[in-house]
């Protein structure tokens, strides 16, 4: 989609959401590095003109002076400017057509835009910046999300290799939407798989994965609870999984123990941060079973303990699709997986997809 274009401050052209990022030689974001970390546009690069500590040093003058604080914010700017023309910009050909953003599309992202234009460069600024990318992102998340997609959600107990059979359900050419994968997250106490994203850095990823999907064929996702670890599911799109069609799947208890020895690495590795998570579950499973699993963990009985917790804790925290007050609605037939090979999966994802297309979706 072509840019509207508004002339504006120094003759910078701004262009106005919806964008095709695409068309630009780079998006460039001059916020600090906090605020890039937090979220930024898709395929951004951070070129801070005020770093963390210039930022606050600039607001913290503004405050008390603000002539004071724009020859401050100017001297630091230009200096910053300088370094990347000699070093990150220095490679470009004058063909160069960079999108520019910061806060609100104000003083940040004019001052490299002007000077860039100045080199010969058509820098153009985001009308708004991340401010309005980030109003655009919700609103239009509400719009993908209330097509409405016809979501087909794969339910089961922990374990029962669904991450998996969504990845096959892909290569079988079958749509995804990986909610775990956009949150970093398993959606479990002990699936912490890295630091997750900010709300707003999970929102933007979401928006990123729903922008590239046909609205009109059948989407497959797990079922996941509201909130994934620190994250949590927008309304429209929670309302949206709530109304798919559930396919539940089954594992026997010694195949998803061996599936999740498999899938969980980080247990064998860091059994101190285990320990730590599974001391927090004393309140709702007692001191028995924690010492046990304790005890467990400590002598190195990982499978013992995979069991265990699957059968004491996952299975009896297990809310089964279509009961009073759940999410999710009643499954309509069950995938009873005899383990987790690939080939299992594979025939499994290709007989459900094949059935899905020739339903209809």
């Amino acid at each position: 989609m072509l840019p509207a274009l508004v002339m504006s401050l120094h003759g910078v052209e701004r262009a106005a959401l919806p964008l095709d990022f695409g068309a630009f030689s780079a998006v460039i974001d001059v916020r600090s590095p906090d605020e890039f970390a937090e979220d930024h546009l898709p395929a951004a690069i951070n070129l801070p003109v005020l770093n963390n500590e210039e930022r606050v040093r600039v607001g913290t003058l503004y405050n008390r002076s603000p002539f004071e604080a724009r020859k401050l914010g100017a001297a630091l700017i230009s200096r910053n400017v300088a370094r990347f023309l000699e070093h990150d910009l220095r490679d470009h050909d004058k063909g160069w057509a960079p999108l520019v953003y910061c806060w609100r599309g104000g003083m940040r992202s004019h001052s490299l835009a002007v000077i860039l234009r100045s080199i010969g460069w058509r820098a153009m600024v985001l009308d708004g910046g991340y401010k309005a990318w980030r109003r655009f992102v919700r609103e239009d998340l509400d719009r993908l999300a209330g097509h409405p997609l016809r979501f087909h959600i794969l339910a089961g107990l922990t374990g029962s290799a669904k991450t998996r059979l969504l990845h096959a359900i892909h290569g079988e050419g079958g749509q995804i939407l990986d909610l775990e994968a956009l949150a970093t997250h398993r959606g479990s106490l002990l699936g912490t798989v890295g630091p997750q994203p900010s709300q707003k850095r999970f929102e933007s990823r979401l928006h990123a994965q729903l922008s590239q999907l046909d609205l009109n064929r059948p989407v497959f996702a797990e079922a996941e609870s509201n909130r994934i670890g620190t994250v949590h599911i927008p309304a429209t799109l929670w309302k949206a999984l709530g109304a798919g069609v559930v396919h539940e799947v089954t594992l026997p208890i010694q195949e998803r123990a061996a599936y999740l020895l498999e899938d969980y690495e980080h247990f064998p590795t860091d059994p101190q941060r285990i320990s730590g998570l599974v001391d927090e579950l004393r309140r709702i499973r007692g001191n028995t079973l924690v010492d046990q699993w304790q005890l467990q963990i400590a002598s190195g009985e990982w499978r013992a303990f995979v069991l265990s917790i699957l059968e004491h804790h996952y299975d009896l925290a297990y809310r089964q699709p279509g009961s009073r007050g759940g999410n999710y609605q009643a499954p309509v037939n069950t995938i009873a997986l005899p383990d987790a090979a690939p080939s299992t999966l594979h025939n499994a994802a290709a007989e459900l997809v094949s059935s899905v297309d020739v339903a209809g979706g």
